[in-house]
């Protein structure tokens, strides 16, 4: 096994729990790593600290255990997606949710997604994905006969060399040919999830809480939903009583999807209209005025150095948001850039709202649901933020 050393002082975040060893934190290292081995990690005296992936990079080690463990061992992982499920099982999430949420539950570069008897995991690191059949072992042995099938979903989301020669693909099913899609309830609304083709899992479950506070405010309301994706937003504000949505997507798939979902919850109150087109040249030209909308673009930086221009992007969609709001309305705005923390978020917004020139109150602080659940020790877990603003 890989052997980790660390120079004086640099073992206090490890035994903060901070799942992460940067490669500036090392004094030497013994043996002769490949990205994705196993590395035990000492502090400078030789006292064992966690065991975790090693890579070559500025994360150097992603600790999967604080302490002694044998992560190549089904228990292992059994244990840990035991743990998992024991924080799901304490909420209401019916038969969609996030079982694994990377640092959150303490398995960095792994996430775990449920869609009815289907669980599709997706990896961000070569370690975890090096482990991915032991990972649909353990999986097997704690869904037992309620699970039909694993797919892995990791080749978008893996560093870009390694990626080449991988691809996604089923790593078990019970079925002989199994589906590539299911439809979801979440809060009585219905979904069809595509793992293979779709964004991500398939689904963005970290809205889930956020599209049930949306539900509570548009009936009789006009909506519209920006960056719809697959129509989440939309399918609830209709299910609730919304008298007329527009959904806006710059894919023509996305639109297509949400049309979908929207037929799917059939009949509904209100009536839906979607639109192929970039937010910002829709936001611009429309004539409506919104009782309720939602804005809740993609991820507009993944590093520091983009954070300048993710800044004055989310300030421009929420220039023309707010100049889009009837008088008495609500914006629901989202960043999912972890980069642009939720104090920058805020101030991005305010500085928006006077330029607008509109009185403008915060009714809710929004973030991700408790399925994608943040470690105290590892604040960067939260990436979703989100404001409820009352536009006069």
């Amino acid at each position: 096994m890989i052997q980790v050393f660390l120079k004086p002082g640099k073992e206090v975040p490890v035994l903060r729990f901070h799942p992460w060893v940067f490669s500036g934190a090392i004094a030497r290292v013994e043996g002769a790593p490949a990205d994705g081995d196993i590395a035990e990690v000492f502090s400078h005296r030789g006292n064992l600290l966690g065991v975790g992936h090693f890579h070559h990079g500025s994360i150097a080690v992603r600790l999967l255990s604080f302490g002694a463990a044998d992560v190549g061992n089904v228990d292992f992982w059994m244990e840990k997606l035991q743990q998992a499920l024991r924080v799901r099982n304490a909420q209401p999430l019916g038969d969609a949710y996030r079982l694994v949420h990377g640092e959150g539950d303490f398995l960095s570069g792994l996430v775990v997604d449920v869609y009815g008897r289907t669980v599709v995991l997706q990896c961000h690191s070569i370690g975890m994905h090096r482990q991915r059949h032991l990972i649909a072992a353990a999986l097997r042995q704690v869904f037992g006969e309620q699970l039909r099938t694993i797919y892995d979903k990791s080749a978008d989301t893996l560093p870009p060399k390694y990626a080449e020669e991988q691809s996604n693909g089923l790593l078990w099913s019970a079925e002989n040919q199994p589906e590539s899609w299911a439809v979801i309830e979440e809060n009585g609304v219905r979904f069809k999830v595509d793992w293979e083709s779709g964004q991500k899992t398939g689904f963005f479950l970290d809205q889930r809480d956020n599209r049930h506070l949306l539900s509570q405010y548009a009936s009789g309301k006009t909506v519209l939903n920006a960056f719809c994706y697959t129509g989440g937003f939309s399918c609830y504000a209709l299910k609730a009583g919304a008298t007329l949505v527009h959904s806006v997507d710059i894919s023509a798939k996305a639109i297509q999807l949400t049309e979908e979902n929207v037929a799917l919850n059939a009949p509904v109150p209100g009536s839906h209209e979607g639109f192929t087109d970039d937010v910002l040249r829709f936001l611009k030209n429309t004539d409506m005025r919104y009782h309720l909308m939602v804005v809740d673009p993609p991820a507009y930086a993944k590093s520091l150095d983009k954070r300048h221009n993710a800044v004055q992007g989310y300030k421009r969609l929420n220039v023309e948001a707010i100049k889009r709001v009837a008088p008495g309305g609500l914006l629901f705005t989202f960043s999912c850039s972890q980069v642009v923390d939720r104090e920058l978020f805020y101030h991005t917004i305010v500085a928006a709202a006077m330029e607008v020139g509109r009185p403008v109150r915060v009714l809710h602080h929004l973030t991700q649901g408790a399925d994608h659940p943040v470690s105290l020790f590892h604040p960067e877990g939260a990436y979703l933020k989100g404001l409820v603003l009352y536009v006069e």
